[in-house]
């Protein structure tokens, strides 16, 4: 079994469309579509493992699991920060073959200076491009504002709309969908409702949720105004 089969379709690794990756992290279809196929599956993936990062639901929907998703999240925003395409898979096989953990982007372990990828490695901070030359600068995590890690320096939620929110990923519930933190109730349920025209005050009641968690539930899903 490869690596990524290990993590691919397991229980509690979440599920994600195309749409709900575009959703969640606010980049285009296009996109998205472009670093799955391309990127993640034909130039990680297959090369590396004979395997995909992405898999089929009813043979037709593409899906990546929880990991995947904060890969992409961690990629786009570091080219955000002027990385290129080219110098992130480059990095991201260095840190696998030299961390052994199959999604390093979803780990705590790397670092930008908008320049290079990083990543620390033996408690030093080490040039993800193979050379291995130690370089002490101040570096930024900004990739990691809006993820929240376990003990093993491994991504295990996600606030999509950043840490003041309610809103939480977490793939142990409701396969990874969008949750009211510390509950486990679909986020989109409570939007759904006040669109039905449920008061708000009655919502919270009904759920037992505090006004700002419904109103975060809204804010997340209501679209903006034209």
């Amino acid at each position: 079994m490869s690596t990524t089969t290990l993590y691919k379709q397991q229980l509690g690794s979440g599920i994600y469309t195309i749409p709900d990756v575009s959703y969640l992290l606010g980049i285009p279809k296009y996109k998205v579509r472009r670093y799955i196929n391309e990127y993640w599956n034909e130039r990680l993936g297959k090369k590396f493992f004979n395997e995909t990062y992405s898999w089929s639901l009813d043979n037709k929907i593409k899906a990546v699991n929880f990991y995947t998703l904060i890969e992409l999240y961690t990629c786009f925003h570091l080219q955000e920060l002027g990385v290129t395409p080219k110098e992130i898979l480059k990095s991201r096989t260095a840190m696998v073959k030299d961390l052994k953990i199959p999604y390093p982007f979803a780990s705590d372990k790397i670092l930008s200076d908008g320049k290079k990828i990083w990543f620390e490695f033996k408690d030093s901070i080490v040039k993800a491009d193979g050379t291995k030359q130690t370089d002490f600068v101040e570096f930024i995590r900004k990739f990691a504002g809006k993820i929240e890690f376990n003990s093993n320096k491994i991504a295990e939620k996600f606030w999509p709309a950043g840490k003041q929110s309610d809103v939480v990923i977490n793939p142990h519930n409701q396969f990874g969908q969008p949750i009211l933190n510390g509950t486990n109730i679909n986020a989109e349920v409570i939007f759904s409702m006040y669109e039905s025209g449920e008061p708000i005050e009655a919502i919270g009641i009904l759920y037992d949720l505090t006004k700002k968690q419904v109103n975060d539930a809204i804010s997340f899903y209501k679209k903006p105004a034209a």
